[in-house]
C-alpha cells in the first residue's frame, strides 16, 4: 500500500530538443535558456551564451543562484580540442571570527549537511552565513579568455529581465512558501518576496495571474555591472555598497575580501572510462569523487542493454565509498595541491564548443538576506564548512568552500556531452548515473534523462525511485537500508540535471523531466556569416 496521495497512472515526459547546424542551451528555466539561445542566434558562441544565461538565471531563479553566489564551469574548445575548468567557488571572509559560531549542543543542523548546530544557526541564516561571492568573477574570467561579444550585450538582457519583474506562478509561490519563516527575518527579503509576512498569493482556482515580484534594485545593479564591468562588483562603488550592507546585518565580508577575490582557470581532471574520457573540476568540488566512482565502476561489466540490479548496486557501492572519504578527508587544507540550492545549465554551439555551468547560493534563498542597496540575494556559503574544529573542512577565515557542484564534459565514441545538476549532495549521484547511462549502455539523451535513478549522498538510507523494478529494489534492499519514493516536482528526492550533447552537426538538449520550468532551447537561425 502506498503512503502518498499521488496518481500512479500519471506519466511525465519531455522531448529532447534537437538542432542541426545550430546550438542548444539547456537550463532550469526556459527563459534563461532562451536568453542564451538568442546570444547564439546573434553570432555568439557557447561561452558568450553561458555568460548571458548565468546572469539571466540569477534573475529568473534568484533563490537558486545569482551574482552573489559561486560555482564552477567546464569549457570545451573545439578549435583547440581542449577542455578547461573555471572555478569561481566562494571563500570565507578573512575577518571571520570562529568565536561568532559557537556550537549550541542542540543536535544536528537542519539544512543540507550533518554538521553540529551553531547557536542561532549563524552559519546558515543571516549576515554571518555570507561568504565572498565568486560568480561575477567566474563569468569575467570566461569572458576575458574566450568571449567574442561585448560584455554589456551579455549582461544587459538579465538587467531587462529584472526590470520586468519576476512572474509569480504556482511554482514560484510554492518555493517562496517553503522559506517564508526565514525570509521574514530579513526586512528587505520580506519586502521583496512576501506579502504581509506570507508567501505571495497567485490567483483563484481557475484564474490567471500577472503578479510580479519587484526586482528594480537588482535591475539597476545588473546594469551597473553591464556598463562598468565586473570590477564594479569587486572594486567599485557597488562593491563598497555590498560590503556596507553585509556588515550592517552582522557579516564579516570586507572590501579587501572583494578586491582580492580571483576566479581560476586550470586543466580539468581527466578520467578514462569505457574507451572515452570524462572531464571534471579537479578540486574543491565533487569532481574527484566522480572520478573515484568511475574508477570503481570500470572494474565491473554490466549485463543487458539497460541498467539493471548489477549496475544500480554498483552505483550505490561506489557512492558509499566516495562519500565516506569526502565527508572525512576533503576540504581546503593545503593551497599547494589545488588551484587558487543551485542551478545548472549547459550550452553547445554550431562549432562544437561546449560549456557546463553549475552556480549556487548554496541553500535555497541562500542566507535569506536581500541587501537593501543592491537588491541582491546573498549566499550562505559559510554553511559548507564544518563548524567543529580539527577537520579538513573545518570553518576558518580565508578558506575555500568545498562545493558539491560537479559539471562535466564527456567524450565517448562519436559524441561529446556536457551535463551537471542542482541538488546539493544529490548532484554527484545524478551525474554519475547519467554518465553511466550514456557510456555503459549507449542510451540516447532523451532515454537517459527519463531513466529512473537512485540517490545515496551520505547518511543512512539509499533513496530509490519507486518506478524501478521490484527486482532492482529487492537487490539493493538486501544489502542496504533503502527508502522508496516517487520522482516529483517538489520536493526533489533526486537532483535536477540539465545537459547538451553534440554529434557532428547535430546538437541536443534535455532537462530534468520533473522540472516545470526547465527546458532546452535551440537557436532560431544560423548567422549569415556562418552560412
Amino acid at each position: 500500500m502506498t503512503t502518498d496521495n499521488f496518481s500512479n497512472s500519471q506519466s511525465t515526459r519531455k522531448t529532447v530538443v534537437t538542432a542541426v547546424d545550430g546550438g542548444v542551451v539547456a537550463a532550469q528555466h526556459k527563459r534563461g535558456a532562451q536568453i542564451g539561445a538568442e546570444i547564439l542566434s546573434a553570432g555568439g558562441d557557447a561561452i558568450d551564451a553561458a555568460i548571458a544565461t548565468s546572469f539571466a538565471m540569477g534573475v529568473l531563479e534568484p533563490w537558486m543562484s545569482g551574482p552573489a553566489g559561486g560555482g564552477a564551469m567546464m569549457i570545451y574548445r573545439a578549435d583547440e580540442d581542449r577542455t578547461y575548468t573555471i572555478n569561481f567557488g566562494m571563500r570565507s571572509p578573512a575577518g571571520l571570527d570562529l568565536a561568532d559560531y559557537p556550537l549550541s549542543g542542540a543536535g544536528v543542523a537542519g539544512d543540507l549537511f550533518p554538521w553540529a548546530r551553531v547557536v542561532g544557526d549563524r552559519n546558515q541564516i543571516g549576515g554571518g552565513a555570507i561568504a565572498v561571492p565568486g560568480t561575477v568573477a567566474g563569468m569575467e574570467l570566461a569572458f576575458n579568455r574566450f568571449g567574442t561579444m561585448a560584455w554589456r550585450d551579455l549582461v544587459s538582457p538579465a538587467a531587462k529581465l529584472a526590470g520586468d519583474g519576476l512572474p509569480v506562478d504556482w511554482y514560484a509561490a510554492l518555493l517562496i512558501a517553503a522559506s517564508t519563516r526565514e525570509l521574514a527575518k530579513n526586512p528587505t527579503a520580506a519586502e521583496t518576496f512576501l506579502e504581509d509576512g506570507q508567501w505571495p498569493t497567485i490567483a483563484g482556482w481557475t484564474a490567471l495571474s500577472d503578479k510580479r515580484i519587484n526586482l528594480d534594485k537588482m535591475a539597476v545593479t545588473l546594469q551597473r555591472i553591464a556598463d562598468k564591468g565586473a570590477r564594479e562588483f569587486y572594486e567599485g562603488e557597488l562593491a563598497a555598497e555590498i560590503v556596507a550592507d553585509v556588515q550592517a546585518v552582522g557579516g564579516s565580508l570586507s572590501l579587501d575580501d572583494m578586491k582580492s577575490y580571483q576566479a581560476t582557470v586550470s586543466d580539468p581532471l581527466a578520467t578514462s572510462y569505457r574507451g572515452g574520457t570524462v572531464y571534471t573540476p579537479a578540486s574543491m568540488t565533487a569532481g574527484e569523487n566522480l572520478a573515484e566512482c568511475l574508477g570503481l565502476l570500470e572494474q565491473q561489466s554490466f549485463d543487458g542493454a539497460m541498467p539493471g540490479a548489477d549496475a544500480y548496486g554498483a552505483y550505490v557501492t561506489a557512492l558509499k565509498a566516495t562519500y565516506e572519504r569526502r565527508l572525512r578527508d576533503m576540504g581546503d587544507v593545503d593551497d599547494s595541491r589545488a588551484p587558487t540550492c543551485t542551478t545548472h545549465f549547459s550550452v553547445t554551439d554550431r562549432h562544437g564548443n561546449m560549456v557546463a555551468v553549475t552556480q549556487t547560493l548554496l541553500s535555497i534563498f541562500g542566507s535569506k538576506v536581500v541587501l537593501p542597496g543592491s537588491g541582491l540575494l546573498m549566499n550562505n556559503g559559510i554553511l559548507w564548512f564544518d563548524p567543529e574544529q580539527g577537520k579538513p573542512n573545518s570553518l576558518a577565515p580565508s578558506k575555500r568552500c568545498l562545493m558539491n557542484v560537479c559539471p562535466l564534459i564527456g567524450h565517448h565514441k562519436d559524441q561529446r556531452f556536457a551535463i551537471g545538476a542542482s541538488g546539493g549532495r544529490k548532484i554527484l549521484p545524478a551525474v554519475l548515473q547519467l554518465t553511466s547511462f550514456l557510456m555503459d549502455f549507449d542510451m540516447g539523451f532523451e532515454d537517459a534523462f527519463h531513466q529512473a535513478r537512485l540517490d545515496y549522498s551520505g547518511g543512512d538510507a539509499v533513496i530509490i525511485d519507486q518506478s524501478l523494478s521490484d527486482e532492482i529494489v529487492r537487490a539493493i534492499s538486501d544489502r542496504h537500508h533503502c527508502v522508496t519514493t516517487r520522482r516529483t516536482v517538489f520536493p526533489y528526492a533526486f537532483a535536477c540535471p540539465a545537459g547538451v550533447l553534440n554529434r557532428g552537426n547535430i546538437n541536443q538538449g534535455m532537462t530534468e523531466i520533473m522540472s516545470p520550468w526547465g527546458d532546452a532551447v535551440a537557436e532560431t537561425h544560423t548567422p549569415i556569416a556562418d552560412k
